[in-house]
């Protein structure tokens, strides 16, 4: 597939382009654009510019309001709540995102859910800065029913991502982002652009089938990683993600979701620690001890290298985007 080189800068310009053209006003489009680019930056393809096509759908369906003001409210010491005023997520985190920095580090523990908002974006994004402050940290939503429970071969649970990162004394955190489907839907839907197949045991076709024709997984459903754990993993996050601050679960944010390519309404849960907070002075010093004895082993590296290692290389000289995603983004822009 023909590609073209941008610089970060570009790609950043470009995001926020097409959303100023489609709804958003200037402080929702820089907050989205901001995700889009790092995912791009850091070799997230699927969710970097590859969403913008869906961004867009949600916000002329007026399914997303992109003038949207979220509000922030402290439901008990350690306990804050974002409504985000049916925007998309990444403005929300923003503003809810130093709150819970300074009530976690004034409780030592400390949780933020986010209400009437729609995720689009990768999950890693909202913890990184969290860690970055020095904290522990772990995110999770939920979705739209894609993925069958174990056992099952009809979708109940979304594809669920958990984020979780923990502070280093020598090198980046330590950051994972792993949806609890065996990859993440944009990675069936790009190797369904792209023409290629999946690896066994991603997913059904329709008949209940399994399959590696990513156009048929997309008809069908996809499967929870690691059988029965996995969907136990999926399970918790609905409940922390709906059940816990009262938002849709996946199957109901299906009943009300216009299918129009974009996210729906849903929630998503944060949870934060400060270490420093847990009675050991030399938690870090002693984690960085497990760390080295774990890349010291053959074959192995920390969760988050091969993203920091593109971030490194993208800084330098930019990224490539297919030319079909570039034109078509261009496209909405000038519609």
């Amino acid at each position: 597939m023909p590609k073209i080189d941008l610089t970060i800068a570009e790609v950043k310009a470009l995001a926020i382009a097409c959303l100023l053209a489609n709804g958003c006003n200037d402080e929702n489009a820089e907050a989205v654009a901001e995700i889009v680019t790092a995912a791009e930056r850091d070799g997230c393809a699927s969710h970097g510019l590859f969403r913008l096509p869906g961004y867009v759908a949600a916000l002329r369906s007026g399914k997303v309001n992109g003038d949207a003001s979220p509000s922030i409210e402290r439901l008990a010491p350690g306990v804050l709540r974002i409504d985000g005023d049916g925007g998309f997520a990444p403005l929300a985190l923003e503003q809810g995102r130093h709150p819970l920095i300074d009530a976690t580090r004034e409780q030592g523990v400390a949780a933020m859910s986010l209400i009437r908002i729609h995720h689009f974006a990768a999950l890693w994004t909202e913890v990184e800065p969290l860690v970055e402050a020095g904290l522990c940290a772990m995110a999770c939503t939920a979705y739209l029913p894609m993925v069958a429970p174990a056992g099952g071969r009809e979708a109940l649970f979304g594809t669920n991502p958990l984020a979780f990162g923990w502070p280093r004394k020598v090198g980046p955190p330590v950051i994972f982002d792993q949806a609890s489907s065996v990859i993440a839907r944009g990675e069936v839907m790009v190797a369904a652009r792209d023409g290629h197949d999946l690896p066994p045991g991603v997913g059904l076709d329709v008949d209940g089938n399994p399959t590696i024709d990513p156009n048929e997984v997309l008809k069908g459903v996809m499967l929870p990683f690691g059988g029965y754990k996995g969907s136990s993993i999926a399970m918790m996050i609905e409940l922390f993600a709906s059940g816990l601050i009262g938002e849709r679960f996946s199957f109901e944010a299906a009943e009300h979701d216009n299918n129009d390519g974009g996210p729906p309404r849903g929630g998503e849960f944060i949870l934060a620690m400060d270490p420093t907070r847990f009675g050991d002075n030399a938690w870090l010093d002693h984690t960085e001890k497990f760390f080295e004895k774990m890349i010291a082993i053959e074959g192995v590296r920390l969760p988050g290298a091969r993203r920091y290692a593109n971030r490194e290389k993208a800084q330098l000289g930019g990224v490539q985007v297919p030319e079909e995603l570039h034109a078509k983004i261009v496209g909405l822009i000038e519609v």
